[in-house]
């Protein structure tokens, strides 16, 4: 078995491990200063310098100098620099082009340029993670494909690396903090002035993390004593998964999946779940070698984690698939079909390794490492694959929307205009501007009024109503006809999506003989009162926090049987032919004293 971690190639390149620290200090220094100029040109949005005013082209050196100097941090003294320089420009010519067309798709709104958006940064980051550990061990090998165990290795030990060096830097700043704290509380602000300057903060950060990783790098040893430490302890928080999962999937023929349904995430819950799942079998199996097999408890758990896998996934992607039938594809749940994609590999690949002792003899889930390497190349592919051209979720998405409006599948009145004017980028509003040119003139009048608006705010019908779930109390009593209608953006009922999330109780609140009806949430309650367009919200209450009730939550408070109207102490305002209404204020502190 070759070892990358020990192979000298790189370190005896530059020098040893003085060269080596001097490199990763450069690197650092470097990143710090460039992320520093990217910074200054997009950093006001009224002065744009270049290249912030070519949102392409920032967006593209944004995301390349966020995580190839990290790379780059890891790689060297692993690889030679011939090799790190060509895996180098490889990695920054991808994550420049993903940045490239993130900020490309873009359309101008309040912020400007257009900023990346958090998946496109999160899952980059994923990406560039795996490739990175799926080619250290292979060029170290000199061959396409490692063994697991320096897989393994490599991959573990630099996460342990990462979360270590974060926290350094983390502790940096803190006392950096601290420390101007100090000098504060006796006149001298130098400091609290010196680390809220961008020019200083943003290359001392790099600076630091760069020192943080050469650091944990010279202490190989300890490191590889705390990944053991962790994975010794996360192995164990195997059982307490395995066992909550057994349950929840036990006690689903009994309950039925509306409750998951409800939630409105259960995609999102279940894969998480599964990732879970995934993550600890492997803080188990670790690399597979005889003198690494965990006590007999945890490869009892790990088999039946493995074959939990598959109902998981199963349940997800049923969820995604009546989510996806009902309401269509979004960016959100193409994503989430990706990850469902993955999660089917590990699940099948893991049930494999966990049932094929029966038919043939083998070594304890042995199979579960070719899973862990094809799913690992998986995962690349179809990451770059989603932020590229090919796999585009805006784009997949806009064609689905688009085409359910034009069968029939969703009404005008209910189509989502405002997704394709604020959500899905230049192609959402080159669909919009076909719509607007649209032969059916509802469609065309609708797309037409969301072009001409300027905020995503500013049209509330650009989002179709929603009629809201309304639980009326006591138990037994009626909401008035009309209450629990479609309600559009804005209206407090919009909000009531869930069985128990607003409960309404109805009191005559004026004395007009007539019942208005009061609306609770968590946070606070609202009158509606009836007029000739409908339910109207009047005016909001919330509990006196001074008080301190029982419960903060309105609606159990809207609970009680002694609800009733109480005078104001103090009346409006009348300001000639305005009226300034009265606002509470709180001030929870005691009455002082005043000496006369």
């Amino acid at each position: 078995m070759t070892d990358p971690f020990n192979d000298q190639t790189g370190r005896a390149s530059l020098g040893g491990e003085r060269g080596l620290a001097v490199a990763r200090l450069g690197i650092g220094l470097v990143q710090g200063l460039l992320l520093y100029a990217l910074y200054r040109s997009g950093s006001s949005h009224d002065a744009l310098t270049w290249p912030a005013t070519q949102p392409p082209l920032f967006g593209a050196l944004i995301l390349a100098v966020a995580f190839t100097p990290v790379m780059l941090l890891a790689g060297v003294g692993r690889l030679s620099i011939k090799a790190l320089a060509i895996w180098g420009v490889i990695a920054a010519v991808v994550l420049a082009l993903l940045g490239w067309h993130d900020a490309a798709q873009q359309v101008r709104d309040y912020f400007y340029p257009p900023y990346l958006r958090f998946p496109v940064f999160a899952f980059a980051a994923t990406a560039l993670f795996i490739a990175h550990h799926l080619i250290v061990p292979a060029v170290a090998s000199r061959r396409w494909i490692a063994d697991f165990d320096d897989y393994f290795d490599t991959a573990w030990k630099a996460g342990v690396q990462l979360v270590l060096s974060l926290g350094f830097t983390g502790a940096f700043w803190l006392l950096l903090f601290l420390g101007a704290a100090l000098f504060h509380v006796i006149g001298l602000r130098f400091l609290s002035d010196l680390i809220s300057e961008e020019w200083f903060s943003i290359p001392v950060t790099c600076l630091v993390f760069a020192t943080a990783v050469q650091l944990t790098d010279v202490r190989s040893g300890l490191i590889r004593g705390v990944r053991t430490v962790a994975l010794m302890l996360l192995s164990w928080l195997l059982l307490v998964i395995t066992v909550l999962v057994a349950g929840f999937l036990l006690a689903l023929p009994f309950t039925g999946l509306d409750g998951l349904w409800k939630t409105g995430s259960a995609t999102a819950l279940v894969l998480s779940a599964a990732a879970a799942l995934i993550i600890l079998i492997n803080t188990a199996y670790q690399d597979g070698r005889e003198d690494n097999l965990p006590p007999a408890t945890l490869r009892v758990a790990v088999r039946i984690a493995s074959l939990l896998l598959t109902p998981l996934i199963l349940i997800a992607v049923w969820g995604l698939s009546l989510r996806i039938g009902q309401h269509g594809l979004t960016p959100d749940r193409i994503i989430a079909a990706a990850c469902a994609l993955v999660g089917v590999v590990y699940a099948a690949g893991y049930g494999w390794a966990a049932l094929s002792p029966l038919w043939r003899k083998t070594a304890w889930m042995k199979p579960l490492e070719r899973t862990n390497v094809a799913a690992a190349v998986l995962t690349v592919a179809v990451i770059l694959a989603l932020f590229s051209p090919l796999l585009d979720p805006a784009r997949l998405s806009v064609a689905d929307q688009v085409a359910r409006l034009k069968r029939g599948a969703v009404s005008a009145a209910q189509f989502d205009y405002g997704f394709l004017k604020w959500s899905a980028g230049r192609t959402g509003q080159r669909a919009l501007a076909e719509l607007a040119r649209s032969d059916n003139a509802d469609i065309a009048a609708r797309a037409k009024r969301v072009q001409a608006s300027t905020s995503r705010y500013d049209d509330e019908r650009s989002t179709p109503p929603v009629r809201p779930r309304i639980t009326a109390w006591p138990q037994g009593a009626v909401l008035p006809a009309g209450f629990d209608a479609p309600v559009p953006a804005g209206d407090p009922r919009f909000a009531c999506t869930g069985a128990e999330d607003c409960v309404a109780v109805m009191r005559d609140m004026n004395g007009d003989g007539r019942n208005e009806v009061l609306l609770a949430t968590r946070f606070q309650i609202t009158l509606f009162a009836a007029n000739a367009e409908g339910w109207r919200p009047e005016a909001d209450y919330r509990a006196d926090v001074c008080v301190g009730p029982k419960s903060s939550d309105h609606r159990e408070l809207l609970k009680s049987p002694d609800i009733a109207p109480v005078a104001a102490p103090w009346p409006d305002l009348k300001l000639g032919e305005t009226t300034a209404s009265r606002q509470i204020r709180i001030d929870c502190r005691p009455p002082v004293a005043v000496n006369p």
